[in-house]
């Protein structure tokens, strides 16, 4: 591992971190929630549904509350990225790092200082207040400000508040009404689905379709809310309709449709199809000391229900509601935890289901036992004296000019009873121009052009030896992508030059014909997300101006799923000179 012999590769640091009590590995992530920067309706809602959890986490468990009241008791303490709001978006969107501390006090007080009570009911405040300005009038939710009303985007908010309700989560004692947010949404998706259901209803051959994707979450969703928004005659003909042949399609659905079909049938009284569903799906799982219950198929894709963290978040739903497997159920969080690779799952929706799977659903870990002997190289890590007070998570670093090779190999052993949860993670700089171009479906083109005006309107000519960037010139960036398939929920960053400054610093949606996306111009990097592109070639273009001469790396454009990060590539990095 860390005999790279790449002369230009800079360790910058390795962190071994462990707990005996893995459902911390949970309440740890709680903050990535509620400091993710993007503004979308999605990690808006994240944002106030981290919140919710930590006080729902804080008010009912008296050990958690105890031991966040232990860091807190010296003071408060906040880390200049905490006082520096825009500094610390900067590094939140560059490194995963935002929270590495100087100190282990350092860092306690820094995560309590997010689960104090009065800090979190500001921060539920804001985030409510701004989901509910990001409601249009007919109750839905575009991805981005400007955009369409989702349907997805709007039926994941629907049931991540059905996931709160399961859970008990208080919304008046902050003084939020929720209601009126969720019944306009509720309405939404109920208008949406029997529109569906009246086209399909005109071509019976096609209707089958209604139980995949959209509908079939729709179910999920709406099962939260039977009580207190029941359905009308129309929709309880769809909903009849809707459930039929979903059990005659049972068999035949993915992974995460079979796990969310099986929660539906169970909860609209169809107990036996919904057994069988699940013992199905049971059949074909792998069991392994390490790594607990899962499925091969459980593959990340472009599609929302092709999301691992998520499948296997609503599999551990299913389990526990239609067979209250609860063997499985704990073997299957196995699985869950070990997927929290590095500081957090990989997305704001991955992290909210898997806090949701592993706090709801079978038995308690918060006070699984101790008994480890950990060594890392030929040291031995005293875990007693490293162990963060009541927690048992002990995070031990070490700074580049500490690391050695031999640091690589790590041995663990564990004498008692229970599970424990570790992991080693390398951190390093590589200079950008050193990245190579992926080899995927995805084309990346990036031209730079030196605009200039004539009589005729703006000239673009290609920067070139004979033509180079001076200082004061207004640059075009061409970014020309082309993708081999259709692809939901894009994420397209553009790195650039420190001697560029953005033109355009106002975020915004954008159309071009009938493709729509949000732009984001940041310190470092402009952003462009869409929430569903179609098999084909992009151009988008922007402009920049030349502040300071030199000469930089401009960075790579990289392309990525907003919710399975795995799924990406990006282009190569290149340099340019300003005169």
């Amino acid at each position: 591992m860390m005999n790279n012999k790449l002369t230009s590769l800079d360790n910058f640091k390795l962190t071994f971190e462990m707990t005996t009590n893995p459902i911390w590995y949970a309440i740890f992530s709680l903050p990535y929630l509620r400091e993710y920067p993007y503004e979308c309706a999605e990690q808006v809602f994240s944002r106030l549904y981290g919140n919710m959890i930590s006080e729902k986490v804080i008010n009912s468990n008296p050990k958690i509350k105890a031991v966040f009241d232990d860091w807190n008791k010296n003071g408060e303490l906040k880390s200049k990225l905490q006082l520096n709001q825009d500094l610390k978006n900067i590094i939140l969107e560059e490194t995963p790092w935002v929270k590495n501390a100087e100190s282990e006090e350092e860092q306690m007080k820094q995560i309590a200082v997010l689960f104090q009570l009065n800090q979190m009911q500001t921060e539920m405040k804001s985030a409510f207040q701004k989901l509910s300005d990001k409601q249009l009038s007919n109750g839905g939710f575009a991805w981005f400000d400007g955009g369409r009303p989702n349907e997805y985007i709007t039926t994941h908010i629907v049931s991540g508040f059905g996931n709160m309700k399961k859970m008990d989560v208080n919304f008046k004692a902050f003084e939020i009404d929720v209601n009126p947010l969720i019944k306009k949404a509720i309405q939404f998706i109920d208008d949406e689905n029997l529109k569906r259901f009246k086209e399909f209803k005109k071509d019976q051959k096609s209707f089958k379709d209604v139980t995949y994707s959209d509908g079939l979450h729709y179910l999920y969703a709406r099962s939260f809310f039977l009580e207190d928004y029941p359905m009308s005659k129309e929709l309880e003909e769809m909903k009849t309709a809707m459930l039929k042949n979903l059990n005659d399609t049972k068999l035949d659905l993915s992974l995460q449709q079979k796990a969310m079909a099986a929660i539906v049938m169970n909860r609209f009284q169809m107990q036996s199809a919904a057994k069988i569903v699940v013992n199905s799906i049971k059949e074909k799982a792998v069991e392994s000391d390490e790594m607990g219950m899962y499925w091969k198929e459980n593959q990340p894709g472009w599609f929302w229900y092709q999301a691992p963290v998520e499948t296997q978040s609503l599999l551990i739903e299913a389990f526990d509601e239609v067979t209250k497997d609860e063997k499985s159920v704990e073997e299957m969080k196995v699985w869950l935890l070990k997927n929290r690779q590095t500081n957090q799952w990989n997305s704001t929706k991955a992290t909210t289901k898997a806090v949701y799977a592993l706090m709801n659903f079978g038995k308690s870990w918060i006070d699984a036992e101790k008994g480890i002997e950990v060594k890392i190289g030929n040291q031995k890590i005293d875990l007693d004296n490293n162990t963060q007070s009541g927690s048992g998570y002990v995070k031990t670093s070490w700074n580049k000019e500490e690391i050695k090779p031999e640091m690589g190999k790590v041995e663990v052993s564990k004498t008692s009873p229970g599970v424990a949860w570790g992991a080693m993670y390398w951190q390093y700089f590589e200079d950008l121009d050193k990245i190579k171009s992926a080899e995927t479906g995805i084309k990346f083109n990036k031209k730079l052009f030196v605009k200039s005006n004539s009589a005729n309107g703006p000239i673009l000519k290609e920067i070139t030896p004979s033509t180079p960037i001076k200082v004061g010139d207004i640059v075009t960036v061409r970014l020309e992508i082309s993708v081999d398939r259709n692809m939901q929920f894009v994420h397209i960053k553009d790195m650039r030059a420190s001697g560029f400054e953005p033109v355009n610093v106002l975020s915004g949606y954008k159309w071009k014909g009938e493709f729509g996306y949000y732009e984001s111009t940041r310190d470092a990097a402009t952003n462009f997300f869409s929430d569903y592109m179609r098999k084909g070639t992009y151009v988008f273009e922007y402009d920049l101006k030349a502040n300071n001469a030199g000469n930089f790396s401009n960075g790579i454009t990289s392309m990525q799923n907003m919710y399975a990060p795995e799924l990406s590539a990006q282009s190569e990095g290149i340099r340019v000179e300003i005169k």
